[in-house]
């Protein structure tokens, strides 16, 4: 694709105006190839990027050079356009069909331009939008509704009556829609009874589920995840979570039922977070936080750290006046 049209695609000013250089991917610097683009964030990296074999530099306008051996693509965000970019060059999978292993169910409602792979199961009246990709191996449950361009790998299951956007990415081995862990306990027998588990899980458009995690559908209601959320590889949601707008949870959290986390939130990996818990909108749990059942911890853009999670500034001082008593016990004489 010729740099021209990749900078008309990213509102990026190229340097100069007239190159006519085409370029058919991605690279780091190292790797690069007069036919790759790759980017430099900081003046440290964009000596680098300069004198490596790349087609072409996306630089930020904040360091760009007046003068360059090389053509720029200058942005305000050179990561974000160099993902951007990535995406734009990206060859387009081709559509193959249904597969003759596949069983789909005569009443299953399957768009135009749907690719369903080896061993898939569509169930009764589910419903699968146009240009959508199903991986090898993956169940569709009864009812369940996948919308327009998306991509589900291998082996993922999405239980009855699920409902999902647009433009999702499900990683192999999610699971959808699943059981809530709710049960009441028999006060004379002292066992078990599963909580009715007959609500909805509704993921909405643009969302990404990392590899093998799962999210539990509503016990009566609904868990819903909005629009953007990014939900990284062994996450566990439970029953009548929301997730706000373009909220970041990394790898290894749970967040226990009925808890609630606010839009533009970030959640480091291996948080725990209790039942009936509210995070607020852009607030930050650093990794490994903890977050006590009926918790509230407000935002915006507050840091919270430790086990409980408390402000990061209040967690530091604590740090620290332990490690001055340790100190002083190791200077006591024993």
């Amino acid at each position: 694709m010729k740099l021209s049209r990749i900078a008309q695609a990213l509102a990026a000013e190229l340097r100069p105006a007239d190159a006519e250089a085409e370029v058919s991917g991605v690279s780091s610097i190292n790797a690069a190839t007069p036919e790759t683009l790759v980017f430099a964030e900081e003046a440290q990296t964009l000596e680098a990027a300069v004198r490596s074999r790349a087609g072409a530099v996306i630089v930020s306008s904040k360091t760009a050079p007046s003068a360059s051996p090389k053509p720029l693509l200058v942005v305000r965000q050179p990561k974000l356009a160099f993902a951007q970019a990535a995406r734009l060059l990206r060859p387009a999978e081709p559509h193959t069909g249904v597969h003759p292993t596949a069983i789909v169910d005569a009443s299953a409602i399957v768009g135009e331009r749907v690719s369903i792979g080896p061993y898939v199961v569509i169930e009764a009246d589910a419903h699968i939008g146009d240009g959508t990709r199903i991986g090898a191996g993956t169940v569709i449950g009864a009812g369940a509704s996948i919308g327009r361009n998306c991509r589900i790998d291998p082996r993922v299951v999405v239980y009855p009556g699920a409902a999902l956007g647009d433009d999702l990415v499900v990683q192999a081995g999610a699971v959808l829609g699943s059981d809530g862990f709710g049960y009441v306990c028999d006060a004379v027998t002292g066992g078990y009874l599963q909580f009715p588990q007959q609500g909805r899980l509704t993921l909405e458009d643009g969302v990404e589920i990392g590899a093998n995690t799962t999210i539990d559908r509503g016990a009566l209601e609904e868990t819903r995840i909005e629009r953007g959320v990014k939900i990284d590889n062994l996450v566990h949601l439970g029953h009548n979570v929301r997730v706000g707008r373009d909220v970041v949870i990394a790898a290894q959290t749970g967040v226990s039922g009925s808890s609630t986390i606010g839009a533009s939130a970030v959640v480091g990996g291996q948080v725990g977070i209790g039942d009936h818990a509210e995070i607020g909108e852009q607030v930050i749990l650093g990794s490994g936080s903890g977050v006590l059942t009926h918790k509230k911890v407000k935002g915006p853009g507050v840091v919270f750290w430790g086990r409980p999670a408390r402000p990061l500034k209040q967690y530091l001082k604590e740090l620290a006046a332990m490690a001055r008593v340790a100190r002083k016990s190791d200077r006591e004489p024993k």
